[in-house]
């Protein structure tokens, strides 16, 4: 697991607490209560509570104001490129481009999250194997553009894909190396990067992401997800979980409920996944993977999404029909987890451009459409505007 601190730089070391501990119960030893050194003494337990590890020794803090809200901005399928088979796969501009017309929406949050559909480094590794070069969907991004993602305002990737594992464990290593250098979280891997942590502004949100992939942390096991979020939910205020599941295609819109499979693959419940890691301890379950916009629910008043889309896929994914358009999910989550309200830009893209502002609104009327029939008790209403509250 890796976390960071984005507000408070490093934590102490252990060596620095245990000579704090020494030096407190030096001058403890030493000082005789009497009613004026109460307030020392509060003073005395708050510092050594500060340098200790964050386990059961952590300063309790105050629970924050009812009308807070924290702001977290969810998006689908993300590569921005491949050099691998050929450079012409490449955007140009090094795809600083790519993500100009939504940049601002997402980074006008406390959080922002997508899936990194492929992995982030210049080259080596081991491709997967393709009988036909034409149709070989194996992505490899220059790790230079993994400043797009900074600059669009990233904290947190998922990295449990079935294109992830494209150019084998050096692929992986180094796409871990190259977000880790730019700042930007990842979870998703099973046994090593199985979720991740940050505190910003005061509030530490966690991050773990599950697929039917080898390598990943699996969608279809539910007793060990949930023994994650349950791991998570106690080290974190704010649980998010990603999954990538379900079948793909224009055919593969709707939630059925059950054990989906796809080319011959068992690709999981992604429903019933979304409500045992809520059971668990999950605030919001962010769903990929069939590559097309699928419905949202609440449920114990938590937000789920069962797909979001292909948000910005460049030039080697099929973005015919719903394929094509996709959510920016923007949430507003109260500080216990609850939803209390949402916010849909609806975007389209082509081959030959990344995610623009679609005025025909096809992401709110689909999401609109597929809650109204595989939710019909969803708890959420959804405006011609995108904008999404409780009913």
């Amino acid at each position: 697991m890796w976390q960071k601190n984005d507000t408070k730089g490093l934590r102490k070391g252990g060596l620095f607490f245990f000579m704090a501990l020494a030096l407190a119960c030096t001058l403890l030893a030493f000082c005789k209560p009497d009613h004026n050194t109460g307030d020392k003494q509060d003073t005395l337990t708050a510092s050594l509570a500060a340098t200790a590890p964050p386990a059961d020794t952590a300063a309790v803090q105050p629970a924050p104001p009812q009308d807070t809200f924290y702001t977290i901005v969810g998006v689908g399928d993300m590569m921005l490129g491949t050099n691998y088979p050929n450079t012409g796969y490449l955007p140009a501009n090094d795809g600083k481009d790519l993500l100009a017309d939504v940049r601002e929406i997402l980074k006008n949050a406390d959080v922002t999250f997508g899936n990194l559909e492929g992995t982030l480094f210049d080259s080596g590794g081991t491709p997967k194997s393709c009988r036909d070069m034409s149709k070989c969907y194996v992505f490899r991004t220059p790790a230079k553009y993994v400043q797009n993602y900074v600059d669009a305002g990233f904290d947190l990737v998922s990295i449990a894909n079935n294109h992830s594992g494209d150019f084998g464990p050096e692929g992986r290593k180094q796409t871990k190396a190259n977000l880790k250098e730019a700042g930007i979280l990842y979870a998703g891997l099973a046994g090593t990067d199985e979720y991740a942590v940050f505190e910003k502004d005061g509030v530490k949100y966690g991050l773990c992401a599950f697929a039917p992939n080898s390598g990943t942390c699996d969608i279809r096991n539910l007793a060990n997800a949930k023994r994650i979020v349950e791991k998570l939910a106690g080290l974190s205020d704010i649980v998010i979980v990603s999954f990538h599941g379900g079948a793909e295609g224009s055919n593969a819109q709707h939630v059925p409920k059950r054990t989906e499979t796809f080319v011959g693959e068992n690709r999981g419940d992604v429903h019933a996944f979304a409500h045992a890691v809520i059971d668990a301890g999950a605030d919001i379950v962010f769903g990929h993977g069939p590559h097309v916009t699928r419905a949202m629910e609440l449920y114990k008043d938590r937000f789920i999404i069962y797909s979001m889309g292909n948000f910005c896929t460049y030039g080697r994914f099929s973005l015919s029909g719903p394929a094509g358009y996709a959510p920016i999910i923007s949430l507003k989550i109260k500080p216990d987890g609850q939803f209390a309200e949402g916010q849909i830009t609806p975007i389209y893209q082509q081959k030959t451009h990344g995610p623009k502002i679609d005025s025909q609104k096809r992401a709110i009327k689909t999401l609109q459409e597929l809650t109204k029939a595989d939710f019909p008790n969803s708890g959420l209403v959804i405006s011609g505007e995108g904008k999404v509250e409780r009913e």
